[in-house]
């Protein structure tokens, strides 16, 4: 019987997951990712450029029915 050769595919492999492993690092803890900006700085740097900020509407207490045919609340026999 013939030996399998598992050196290259192991090799490979290892060679994405610690490619994989420093992009993820570099993303995550990286030069770019900085803390967020003061929220009142930016609102009045956005304010002396004359923007409007107003807040976000909220969400629906109620949410609208939506369009199209409605579930099956129970199946003939009781299953499903």
């Amino acid at each position: 019987m013939r030996e399998k050769k598992i050196g290259r595919p192991l090799a490979i492999s290892a060679a994405v997951a610690l490619l994989s492993t420093a992009a993820f690092l570099i993303v995550e803890f990286g030069p770019r990712n900085r803390e967020a900006p003061d929220r009142m700085a930016t609102k009045e740097a956005a304010q002396s450029a004359g923007a409007n900020v107003i807040p976000t509407q909220p969400e629906l207490a109620v949410e609208p029915t939506p369009a199209g045919p409605k579930r099956i609340q129970s199946f003939p026999g009781g299953t499903k």
